[in-house]
């Protein structure tokens, strides 16, 4: 492989009904990698892709090791070393598909964070108490101006996914973000809509989640990455296992900075970009984002065959 390959894997939100049905029907790794998630969890995601609803995929407790598997059953099928890889990253739950592509994590120790992650933040907020949002056209100091008015209000809403330079979603109480949505309308957002998620992700209401998630995490054996992998939460590179799990716990409730991330990919050379995962949402932020760079999405099986484009 040539130098200057990026990986990145993608988060929730990703997720669809029917989704990689191409790589179900021709890839038995693909198969395989789905077996050993439902032995580890329990939990059939094969069934639930090709004949589950919209609603059974996104509960965040499905979600996100839904999510696991399906980027790193993509990833073993491309049988590529990860030390022939330049960088890797990924948004939000994405990124511990990353660390288990860069060899810091097992497949099922991942599985086993991120199910123990989606229930501690599901557990964190009471259904219907928080809320997530997309706001589109306004710029970063627009926004986080309006969501700090709104705190010292006595409610709260954050900056949660900083994914351009004018499409952040933000997070927090319902009250607090259907406010921020009106405010955020009325300072001339493009759009600003609630999105179809049950837990108000990367802001402070998931505290409690990250320090019952500590717990677990201590418990996991972790080695140095073979590739670098930049982080969600300071958007560096760390050697560092203290720092790499510091991370991973406060990026429960801290923001994910991927406008800063791709900062960082752009000031490597990079011939390649590709998506590991289902959806296109990373591939059309990049687009937008790094220069010069072939950007791949991997949700389409034919990209996946023409191998050479990416090897």
């Amino acid at each position: 492989m040539s130098r200057g390959v990026a990986f990145v894997f993608p988060g929730q939100g990703s997720q669809s009904i029917g989704m990689l049905e191409n790589y179900f029907s021709q890839e038995k790794k693909f198969n395989y990698v789905f077996d050993k998630s439902k032995d580890v969890l329990g939990l059939n995601f094969k069934d639930l892709i090709l004949n589950g609803t919209s609603e059974d995929l996104s509960a965040t407790e499905i979600t996100q090791p839904l999510m696991l598997t399906a980027n790193n059953a993509i990833w073993e099928c491309l049988e590529i070393q990860a030390k022939e890889v330049t960088v890797m990253a990924g948004h939000s739950l994405g990124e511990f598909s990353a660390l288990i592509a860069a060899g810091t994590l097992t497949f099922e120790d991942g599985l086993i964070l991120v199910s123990s992650r989606a229930k501690f933040m599901q557990e964190a907020v009471p259904n219907d108490e928080g809320a997530i949002a997309a706001i589109i056209g306004l710029n970063y100091e627009n926004l986080n101006s309006i969501c700090l008015s709104i705190t010292k209000e006595g409610l709260l809403v954050q900056l949660a996914n900083i994914n351009s330079s004018n499409q952040i979603v933000i997070s927090g109480t319902k009250k607090a973000v259907d406010i921020a949505i009106q405010r955020c309308t009325e300072a001339g957002a493009k759009r600003a809509l609630l999105l179809p998620m049950s837990v108000p992700a990367h802001c402070e209401l998931m505290k409690p989640a990250s320090e019952k998630f500590k717990e677990v995490l201590n418990s996991i054996h972790m080695q140095k990455p073979i590739c670098d992998v930049v982080q969600n939460v300071d958007a560096s590179i760390n050697s560092s296992l203290t720092k790499i799990s510091e991370n991973l716990i406060s990026q429960i409730y801290s923001p994910v900075r991927w406008t800063d991330i791709m900062d960082s990919f752009n000031k490597l050379t990079l011939n390649k970009c590709i998506e590991c995962g289902p959806g296109k949402v990373l591939s059309g932020l990049m687009k937008r984002t790094l220069k010069d760079t072939e950007i791949i999405s991997l949700d389409s099986y034919e990209s996946f065959l023409d191998k050479e484009k990416i090897i």
